[in-house]
C-alpha cells in the first residue's frame, strides 16, 4: 500500500475516482510546506514550486499498485516525475509520492484556486479524462500526452454539442431517443473509428431495427471568409488535401475558407482569428456568424462553425502562410466577388463550406455593400 500527496486538479475528487476506477479510500486534507501551487502559465492545470506559505492537498492512502499504475498513466506522460516528500497532517509528518513538474517545462502565475478550476474547467476535464483512462493499458502514458489535445477537443466538441440550434420544424430535442452501444475495434488516433451499434426511434414511435455501423469521431471546426465590401473582395487559401487526393482526384490543391481545429475551451469565433492569423496573416475585427452546420451528418461529427468577416483586402494574392508545426503549407488568393462565385459555377471551388459561405454572402452581400 502507498500513499500519494495530491495538490493540483485530482483534488477534485470526481474527477480522482475516474483516474482510479474507483472510489478513493481514506483521503484526508494535508499540507506540504514551504511550497506554492500556481497556475501553469498559459495553461488549464496547477503546477507545484518550492517557495512559499505552504501547498494545501490531499493525502491518498492504501493505494495499491494497480492504483499506482492508473496515476501514472494519467500523470508522467506530460513532463512530471515523482518525489517522496514530507507532507503535514493532523497527525503528524507522512512521507508521501508526489507528482512533480520537469524543471523549466513551465512558467508559474498567479496562485490556483481549486474552486475557480472547476468552474471553468472541471466538467471538461472530467470528460477528458473518462476517454484517457479508457486507454490505460493499451497504450503508453507518453503516447496518450501526444493524443491528449485531440481528446480534450473531441470531449470539448461534445460541450459545444449541448448550445442547440433551433427546432421550429424538427422534432424536438431527444424525440429519436437512440441507443447506441460501441463495438470493440475501429482506429483510435488523431481521429477516430468507432463501431457502434445503433437502434433509433421512428417517427411512429416504434423501435427501428439495431443496425452495426461506424462513426468518424473528428472535431469542431471554426471557418472564416474573410470579405471587404468596399472593393467587393474576398479572401480564400489554397492548400493540399488528402481526401481529394485519396479519392484519385489529379488535383489535390483545393481552394477553402481560413479553418482550424477549435481547442478545448476556446469559443469558435477565436479559432477564427487565430485562424487568420496563422494561415492568412490577417488580423480580423469584425467577425460576423454565419451559421453552423454538420460536415456529413451520416457518419461523422464533424462541425463546421462559420464565420464572415468585414476587413480590408486592399493586397494581392500570393501571401504563403501556415503553422510550420502543423505542416502547413498555405497560399492567398484574393478575388472579386464576381470572380469567386465563377469558380463555383465551373466547378473550380468543389469545397462545400466555401461554396455554402459565398452563397450566404451572395444573399447578405447588399446589406453589407450599403
Amino acid at each position: 500500500m502507498a500513499e500519494v500527496f495530491l495538490y493540483g486538479t485530482l483534488r477534485h475528487l470526481p474527477l480522482l475516482e475516474t483516474v482510479l476506477g474507483r472510489e478513493p479510500g481514506a483521503v484526508i486534507s494535508a499540507r506540504l510546506p514551504g511550497h506554492r501551487v500556481a497556475w501553469a502559465e498559459g495553461e488549464a492545470f496547477p503546477l507545484i514550486e518550492t517557495g512559499g506559505g505552504g501547498a494545501e492537498g490531499l493525502l491518498v492512502t492504501g493505494l495499491t499498485d494497480a492504483d499506482l499504475s492508473r496515476l501514472d498513466f494519467y500523470e508522467l506522460g506530460f513532463g512530471y516525475g515523482t518525489k517522496v516528500m514530507q507532507v503535514e497532517t493532523e497527525d503528524g509528518a507522512v512521507g508521501a509520492r508526489v507528482y512533480w513538474p520537469d524543471p523549466g517545462l513551465w512558467r508559474a502565475g498567479p496562485d490556483w484556486d481549486l474552486d475557480d478550476w472547476v468552474r471553468d474547467w472541471g466538467d471538461l476535464t472530467l470528460a477528458t479524462a473518462r476517454e484517457v483512462m479508457a486507454r490505460h493499458g493499451l497504450i503508453s502514458a507518453r503516447e496518450v500526452a501526444r493524443r491528449y489535445p485531440f481528446i480534450r477537443a473531441r470531449a470539448w466538441a461534445r460541450q459545444l454539442a449541448g448550445r442547440l440550434a433551433p427546432q421550429t420544424r424538427r422534432s424536438p430535442a431527444g424525440a429519436s431517443h437512440p441507443e447506441i452501444v460501441s463495438r470493440e475495434g475501429g482506429y483510435d488516433g488523431f481521429f477516430q473509428l468507432q463501431p457502434i451499434r445503433a437502434s433509433v426511434r421512428r417517427f411512429d414511435g416504434s423501435r427501428g431495427e439495431t443496425l452495426d455501423r461506424e462513426a468518424f469521431i473528428g472535431f469542431d471546426a471554426a471557418l472564416v471568409l474573410p470579405y471587404d465590401p468596399v472593393r467587393d473582395r474576398v479572401l480564400v487559401i489554397e492548400q493540399f488535401r488528402f481526401g481529394p487526393a485519396m479519392r484519385g482526384d489529379a488535383c489535390a490543391r483545393v481552394l477553402e475558407p481560413i479553418a482550424g481545429m477549435v481547442d478545448a475551451g476556446e469559443e469558435p469565433v477565436e479559432t477564427a482569428r487565430r485562424e487568420a492569423v496563422e494561415e492568412a496573416a490577417l488580423d480580423l475585427r469584425d467577425i460576423r456568424p454565419m451559421t453552423g452546420v454538420y460536415a456529413s451528418p451520416g457518419y461523422s461529427t464533424d462541425f463546421f462553425h462559420c464565420f464572415l468577416a468585414v476587413c480590408d483586402l486592399d493586397f494581392e494574392s500570393g501571401f504563403i502562410g501556415g503553422h510550420p508545426e502543423e505542416h502547413e503549407d498555405i497560399r492567398s488568393h484574393v478575388l472579386s466577388f464576381d470572380e469567386a462565385m465563377d469558380l463555383v459555377a465551373s466547378g473550380e471551388i468543389n469545397v462545400a463550406p466555401l461554396a455554402m459561405m459565398l452563397l450566404w454572402l451572395a444573399r447578405e452581400r447588399p446589406r453589407l455593400r450599403a
